[in-house]
C-alpha cells in the first residue's frame, strides 16, 4: 500500500526539481556564452581585433598607403591567419579600449594593455604572454630628472587608463595628468604642461633614437616601471576563444616567429620572451 505524499514532501521535491532545472539552464547558458565568440568568428569568417595606432613600433599608419602597420598589427594579422579567417582592425585608445571589448565592438584586444589585477577581474586572456613590457620616462635633457624619485610633486603625463598612473602617484608622488592617448600626452610634454611623460618603453626608446624632433629629450632612467605581461584580451568566460589564442601564442614562442617579428619592428625581445622561446622549443611541436 502506497502512502500519499504530504504537501511539504511535494514542495521539497518540486524545489529540488526547480533547482536542478535552474542549474542545468545556467550551465547550458554558460557553455553557450563561452562558445559564442569563436563560433561567430568562424561563421562570419572574420575576427575583429582592437589595436592602438599611437606610433612605432606597436602601431601606426603607413604614410604611403594609410594602412596600419607595426608589431601589434603583425600579431593581429597572424591570429586571423592561424584561425583561418580574415581580420578587421579597429583602432582603439587607452581611454576606450575596455569599453570596446565590453560592448562587443571587438572580439579581442592587442592594444598595449598589460596584465593588472583589476583588468584580470574584468576580462580573460591566454595565460602565456607575448611580451613583458614596462614603462619608460621621457623628459627634456635639461629637466634635472635622473631617477623615478625625481618626479615627486611634479606633473607627469600619461594616457587615460594607463597602468602606470597608480605607481607614479602612490609610489613616487607624481602629479599625474592623464590624456586621451599617447600622442596627446607627448604633445603636452612638448608644450611644457608636464616635466615628463611615461609610456611603454619600446615606443619611447625608438622615439628618442630615431626621431630628430626629439633630440632634446632623453630617457634618463634605465629600469622600467612595473614590467608586466602583455597579453591578448577577450571577454570574461570566453574559454573557447581563450584556448584557441593560447595555442597560437605558444606556437609563436616555440617557432621563434615572435622574436623575428620584434626584430622586424625595431624591438629588442625581453628576457621573458627569450625564456619562453627556450621553454616551448624544448617541449617540441
Amino acid at each position: 500500500m502506497f502512502s500519499r505524499p504530504t504537501r511539504p514532501t511535494l514542495q521539497r521535491a518540486a524545489f529540488r526539481t526547480l533547482r536542478a532545472v535552474t542549474l542545468f539552464a545556467a550551465l547550458g547558458a554558460s557553455a553557450a556564452h563561452a562558445d559564442t565568440t569563436l563560433d561567430r568568428i568562424h561563421q562570419r569568417h572574420k575576427i575583429v581585433i582592437g589595436v592602438i595606432l599611437s606610433g612605432p613600433p606597436f602601431g601606426s599608419l603607413d604614410p604611403a598607403t594609410q594602412k596600419p602597420l607595426g608589431f601589434n598589427i603583425d600579431l593581429a594579422n597572424d591570429v586571423a591567419k592561424r584561425l583561418g579567417v580574415d581580420v578587421e582592425l579597429t583602432p582603439v585608445q587607452p581611454s576606450n579600449r575596455v569599453q570596446f571589448l565590453q560592448q562587443g565592438k571587438v572580439d579581442a584586444l592587442i592594444a598595449n594593455m598589460e596584465v593588472t589585477k583589476e583588468r584580470a577581474e574584468l576580462f580573460s586572456y591566454p595565460p602565456t604572454p607575448f611580451e613583458e613590457i614596462g614603462g619608460a620616462l621621457i623628459t627634456r635633457k635639461d629637466s634635472g630628472i635622473k631617477t623615478w624619485n625625481d618626479v615627486r610633486g611634479k606633473p607627469v603625463c600619461v594616457s587615460q587608463g594607463s597602468n602606470y598612473t597608480k605607481p607614479l602617484a602612490e609610489e613616487y608622488g607624481a602629479q599625474v595628468k592623464a590624456f586621451r592617448g599617447q600622442p596627446e600626452s607627448l604633445l603636452a610634454l612638448r608644450g611644457n604642461n608636464c616635466v615628463a611623460a611615461v609610456h611603454v618603453a619600446p615606443t619611447l626608446r625608438l622615439l628618442v633614437a630615431r626621431n630628430p624632433d626629439w633630440k632634446d629629450y632623453t630617457i634618463p632612467v634605465s629600469n622600467e616601471l612595473i614590467p608586466s605581461p602583455s597579453v591578448i584580451w577577450v571577454r570574461k568566460g570566453e574559454t573557447d576563444t581563450q584556448s584557441a589564442l593560447e595555442k597560437i601564442v605558444q606556437d609563436w614562442h616555440r617557432s621563434g616567429w615572435l622574436i623575428d617579428v620584434e626584430h622586424k619592428n625595431g624591438m629588442q625581445p625581453s628576457q621573458a620572451v627569450l625564456d619562453l622561446h627556450a621553454k616551448y622549443k624544448a617541449q617540441g611541436a
